[in-house]
């Protein structure tokens, strides 16, 4: 519902045919629920002897987006690869891949984890590779997610702090490098800070976002009533699908969006915390946890507490990658649910 409400008059500009990221999105979800049924009754274990092979396939696949002619480019960006009419975005595999590569590594060294060369060095290594590649497309935000999101395991694996806290001070300065050498990169980092400085011009998007929270009030002025997904808001239908809903459904359709989305964590962490072996915990607490960075950021990006970033929210923004993955994903916990 979110996605054809959000997408339809942009599809019927784009494509002239106001359905056509609903059929899209649709197909997407019957492949990802047939995978996440398999995925709910394949061992856990398979995943453990499958984790390099999954690194060697993703890796392979971040590389191909660099070989001219297999890549699409959208926006400036090369982040997909096209196959007979479907793309597909290997950075979404790569987050999994690691997943499953970190918790196996983790258990398998134990108590070794606190050491630096054994326990943060070879994590970070095999990480920084796939940051590297996900850079070159360039995909910044993604890097900071998988950058973050492994200083969180690296801890609850046993890391000690100053470990984790003198890497994140030796990395600030090249996030800052980083968003300072390219110019959109800056210009979102100004329009975080002051949007109103620019209204229609770096904060024309923001301020849309705001606009369509504000006017959606409690209760939303009604589904399909929108007016920000008339070409205000840029790909209302992927990164800004929230507030479509907050415009739409008020306060209440994003309070019930909250309130699933923190059932859905808690409940992964549960399956973590209640897991039989420690492979298995630390596989729900790494997938778990991607979910959940997921969901944090986006939302703290359409209400302006983060800058923008084209990041999709899990389940609901419209997008097939990150679908697919994302139920995939629900299936491996749920195998791990059923095994406790």
């Amino acid at each position: 519902v979110v996605v054809y409400r959000a997408s339809s008059n942009l599809a019927e500009h784009r494509m002239g045919d106001s359905y056509f990221y609903l059929k899209k999105q649709g197909l997407f979800c019957a492949i990802g629920i047939g995978l996440m049924i398999l995925a709910r009754y394949i061992p856990c274990s398979l995943y453990a002897k499958l984790s390099y092979p999954l690194l060697l396939i993703s890796g392979g696949l971040l590389v191909l987006l660099l070989v001219p002619g297999f890549g699409r480019r959208v926006g400036g960006a090369c982040r997909w690869l096209s196959m007979g009419g479907i793309s597909f975005q290997p950075s979404e595999l790569a987050k999994f891949s690691l997943a499953v590569y970190v918790a196996y590594s983790m258990a398998k060294k134990g108590a070794k984890m606190a050491s630096f060369s054994r326990g943060m060095l070879p994590h970070l290594m095999v990480a920084c590779a796939f940051v590297f590649l996900i850079l070159l497309q360039p995909d910044l935000g993604t890097a900071v997610i998988i950058g973050a999101w492994l200083m969180i395991l690296l801890f609850l694996g046993g890391v000690r702090i100053f470990q984790l806290a003198s890497l994140s001070l030796l990395f600030l300065p090249l996030l800052a490098w980083l968003i300072l050498k390219a110019d959109y990169r800056l210009n979102r980092w100004m329009a975080f800070l002051d949007p109103w400085e620019d209204p229609q011009g770096i904060g024309f998007h923001i301020i849309h976002s705001f606009l369509a929270f504000g006017s959606g009030g409690i209760f939303g002025v009604g589904l399909g009533n929108s007016k920000q997904k008339l070409f205000y808001l840029p790909e209302p239908h992927t990164d800004f699908a929230l507030s479509i809903v907050g415009e739409e459904l008020g306060l209440l359709g994003v309070g019930v969006i909250i309130v699933l989305f923190g059932m859905l964590i808690m409940r992964g962490i549960k399956v973590a915390l209640s897991a039989r072996d420690l492979y298995s915990s630390y596989l729900a607490l790494g997938l778990t946890c991607l979910i959940g960075l997921q969901v944090i950021i986006n939302m703290g990006v359409v209400v302006g507490l983060l800058p923008t970033k084209g990041l999709p929210l899990p389940l609901i923004s419209y997008g097939g990658s990150s679908l697919v993955v994302t139920l995939i994903s629900i299936g491996v916990l749920l195998n791990i649910s059923s095994r406790r």
